[in-house]
């Protein structure tokens, strides 16, 4: 695990928020759920600069508190799947 994974995790178990929660997301029909912990696990293989992106975010949605983790969550977690599904659309 890399120091912005860490902290990434930490902060989150400093808030009292489980990383095993988990997002439902509906794409055309079939439910995909994503926990916290995977979402930062894959954000964490992008390069340097979207790691340091990723945490400086998520520091600004725990300010927020509840609501503003869940949206950032809900955001990040369309975002891998949008990605996702666009490698795997045959033109």
């Amino acid at each position: 695990m890399n120091k912005i994974e860490e902290k990434c995790k930490q902060l989150l178990k400093e808030k009292n928020i489980d990383i095993f929660s988990e997002i439902d997301f509906d794409v055309n029909g079939k439910i995909h759920t994503l926990s916290f912990e995977y979402i930062i696990d894959t954000f964490m293989k992008a390069s340097d600069e979207s790691q340091l992106v990723f945490l400086t975010a998520l520091q600004k949605a725990t300010q927020a508190k509840n609501m503003g983790i869940n949206k950032f969550f809900e955001g990040m977690g369309q975002l891998l799947l949008m990605t996702h599904l666009s490698k795997n659309i045959e033109v």
